[in-house]
């Protein structure tokens, strides 16, 4: 039986843990790697068998440091990038052997009937919760090894979890409020919102966001417990409140640039123009077996082609 669920991949987060979790002895016969298609198409069947949802989108970066967040704040995943002399232009410092598989998972979604999404200048994150907020039917679950997504968490209108598989899929973590408040201490009755507020003040080198220094997330999470939210704490820390320490007043006033910046860099999206390939329905087996099947003997996929297939065809 279908859960009734709206599942919302993070397509490269998904993708890449495939790349690095399987060896790049996996190739096509003409010798391009293909660990990272194969744990990807595991991956989806996975999904597919163990939490049967009704609906799929598979979400893209169109832009992966879109140029609204660098203007709001240059640092962000400014280490990521390489400079392309040539092209006077910034590209993802990616695997070389990981850039030729992607289209290959476009291909084998499409040809599996599989929707995916993407909206112009934003990322993956902003697919995903603009789908989530736009959903008022269906439970959404947010796949992804990316933590910045529990903000999405929410029970109303309809319940949003993330499925964090940071450790694979045979360790996910389902997440809903009550997790995400209880793992972080934030407040249970808003607990997304807390935990973004909660990720600006912290801070995330891994996306080259400073965060507020000498608030680690412990500190963070309970001052935004005790504002109520960080639009509140940045205003009692401006208007001096003695409710503040005078030492952490310091702090917050000493990152004031940053902390105007933060929102627009964190928060995902709810409006991004979204654009799908197709219905969001899963197919009861794919659409176009044949396709798959050739793409798995062009791919030399082996069984994730046909295990994806099966998770397909074992629909009702």
């Amino acid at each position: 039986m279908s859960t009734g669920s709206v599942a919302l991949l993070d397509a490269a987060s998904l993708y890449f843990r495939s790349y690095f979790a399987l060896p790049e002895s996996m190739k096509a016969a003409d010798g391009t790697p293909v660990n990272a298609v194969r744990g990807f198409a595991d991956t989806v069947a996975r999904i597919l068998t163990d939490r049967r949802p009704a609906r799929l989108v598979a979400c893209l970066d169109a832009d992966w440091r879109p140029q609204f967040r660098v203007d709001a704040l240059p640092s962000y995943k400014a280490h990521r990038v390489a400079e392309e002399v040539e092209a006077g232009a910034d590209v993802e410092e990616v695997p070389d052997t990981l850039t030729p598989q992607v289209p290959i998972i476009l291909e084998l979604l499409e040809a599996a009937g599989l929707a995916t999404a993407e909206a112009p200048g934003f990322e993956a994150d902003d697919v995903i919760g603009t789908l989530a907020a736009r959903e008022t039917t269906h439970p959404v679950e947010v796949i992804t090894g990316d933590r910045d997504l529990f903000q999405l968490v929410r029970t109303e209108p309809t319940p949003t979890t993330v499925i964090y598989v940071g450790k694979g899929w045979a360790k996910a973590e389902v997440l809903g409020p009550d997790e995400v408040a209880a793992k972080y201490g934030v407040p249970a009755d808003r607990a997304g919102a807390a935990y973004a507020d909660m990720a600006m003040l912290r801070g995330d080198p891994s996306d080259g966001l400073p965060g507020v220094a000498g608030i680690g997330g412990k500190t963070a999470a309970k001052l935004i417990t005790q504002f109520g939210s960080f639009e509140d704490l940045v205003a009692a820390a401006r208007a001096e409140s003695p409710d503040l320490p005078v030492k952490t007043r310091t702090r917050l006033n000493e990152a004031a640039e940053y902390l105007d910046a933060a929102p627009t860099v964190v928060r995902v999206a709810a409006d991004a123009p979204v654009e799908l390939s197709g219905p969001d329905a899963v197919p009861a087996g794919a659409v176009d077996e044949s396709r798959v099947r050739e793409l798995a003997a062009r791919w030399n996929l082996g069984g994730s082609a046909t295990r994806l297939l099966d998770a397909l065809a074992s629909r009702p």
